[in-house]
């Protein structure tokens, strides 16, 4: 069969092709590629395959490449590191996948009085649990909210130092540097880093202080933490951020403030997240969701960079609308002028986030929250006691966990890739991310993860590490 362009692929005709090189002022691709470097090209004679005219054959391409993959579905997983494997009620698809729901996402500020309902539902619902009142429409990622909460409070101050752990994901900590910037760049934020203390797995208020002075604009922690650790001396870590005059950001777990207070309790300014665990399935490619929450001050709200949605008084009497506000000082009212660019990939997250919201309430966040950490502090104790291997903190873990195998004699890679085979997915990685943790994995364990999934779990690790 002669390869054909197939219909639905723009500009893959010749002519186009063609076309595109004129204007981009170069003879042939090749000439276009050569400022790739020859390691980072896959060069390998790779073949191009006669287009696919029929439904039917692509669907069986898909299904064939797709089927007898490996998932979170697939095998026990005990991923961590971010993006977590909760249950998720059908009618969070349900909703989410209707086409009133689905094909007015995003339409004018002023359109579709349902979606702003749906959206003002979910900033509404997401305030309780954090209890602060002001929470704008998501960002991409946890990773985005933080970088976008740090800038804010630069804004809000006119500093430009922030401090965060130095345990941080790696992942959400390039995203918070890309977002701080480059030095050459005017508004750099300069990122210093407080130590956490390997015996508690959390930052002391004493090792806090020693890297506060008037020029930090903010403090950024994280309860549980990177290592799934929960921040006890939250209280006294907010007070001597405060008393340099700096805002207080913490990233929390949704999930977790089901059973533990929120931060803003302790007086912090601005908390951030992954909504990932409300409802919202594990995928790959594209945003799972950050909030950004503050108290409901002129002052932080006029630093927002996202949409806000809220309720007023319409000009006929006892009858109230839902609307976009302060909706200028954002990109979509100012393009670069706004605050800090944001998008809108993630909106309909946010009907997902509230429907799994509306749907457990405050009695099943609570029972959602003990089951995941019961589940994983049980997990955790058991790992603990299996030779070579060690589990630091385990009375104050909530849902991740950091596992050592130091002991073993193994690496995490070659232990991942025996259980593996044994329909395993091990925890994630730590080696190589922070000083310290080679030979480390972070596990997680939720709600979804039974009492045959830890036992076969422990069963392999037994066969495993006994080589």
């Amino acid at each position: 069969m002669t390869p054909s362009a197939h219909p639905y692929m723009a500009n893959s005709a010749a002519e186009s092709g063609q076309a595109l090189l004129e204007a981009v002022g170069v003879a042939s691709a090749e000439e276009l590629f050569a400022q790739i470097p020859a390691g980072d090209r896959a060069d390998d004679g790779i073949a191009a395959r006669p287009g696919i005219r029929s439904e039917l054959e692509l669907r069986r391409m898909l299904e064939g490449r797709l089927r007898g993959g490996i998932s979170t579905d697939s095998h026990i997983s005990f991923l961590g590191g971010g993006y977590w494997k909760h249950y998720v009620p059908a009618l969070c698809d349900e909703i989410a996948a209707r086409p009133e729901i689905a094909t007015s996402v995003w339409g004018t500020p002023s359109s579709d009085h349902g979606r702003n309902q749906a959206w003002f539902e979910f900033t509404s619902q997401l305030g309780a649990l954090l209890d602060l009142e002001f929470v704008g429409l998501p960002v991409y990622s946890w990773g985005c909210a933080a970088g976008h909460a740090l800038r804010m409070a630069a804004r809000l101050t006119g500093r430009s130092v922030v401090v965060i752990p130095s345990n941080v994901d790696r992942e959400r900590r390039l995203v918070i540097d890309t977002y701080c910037g480059s030095r050459e760049l005017d508004g750099a934020l300069t990122v210093r880093e407080v130590a956490v203390d390997p015996a508690t797995g959390t930052v002391s208020p004493a090792a806090l202080a020693a890297v506060l002075d008037d020029d930090v604009a903010a403090v950024y922690l994280e309860t549980p933490n990177s290592w799934g650790v929960i921040e006890l001396e939250m209280t006294a870590l907010i007070e001597a951020t405060h008393a340099v005059g700096a805002e207080a950001v913490v990233g929390v777990d949704p999930i977790a403030l089901g059973a533990l207070a929120s931060p803003a309790a302790a007086g912090a300014d601005i908390l951030v997240g992954s909504i990932q665990p409300l409802g919202i399935h594990l995928y790959a490619g594209g945003g799972v969701g950050g909030f950004i929450a503050s108290r409901d001050e002129e002052r932080y709200a006029r630093e927002f960079p996202t949409l806000q949605v809220s309720i007023a008084p319409t000009l006929r009497e006892g009858e109230r609308a839902f609307g976009m506000t302060l909706f200028a000082q954002s990109s979509y009212g100012s393009r670069e002028l706004g605050n800090d660019w944001t998008g809108n990939s993630v909106y309909l997250w946010a009907v997902r986030a509230a429907v799994y919201l509306s749907l457990l309430g405050p009695s099943g966040m609570r029972e959602l929250a003990e089951t995941s950490a019961a589940n994983a502090r049980a997990t955790a104790e058991l790992l603990d006691a299996l030779p070579g291997v060690t589990v630091p903190h385990v009375d104050r873990v909530f849902k991740e966990f950091v596992v050592d195998f130091r002991g073993t004699g193994m690496t995490v890679a070659d232990i991942n890739a025996a259980l593996l085979t044994r329909g395993i997915l091990g925890g994630h990685d730590l080696t190589g991310s922070h000083d310290g943790l080679d030979g480390c994995a972070l596990y997680c364990v939720t709600e979804l993860t039974t009492e045959a999934d830890v036992r076969a779990l422990i069963t392999a690790l037994e066969e495993v590490t006994a080589r």
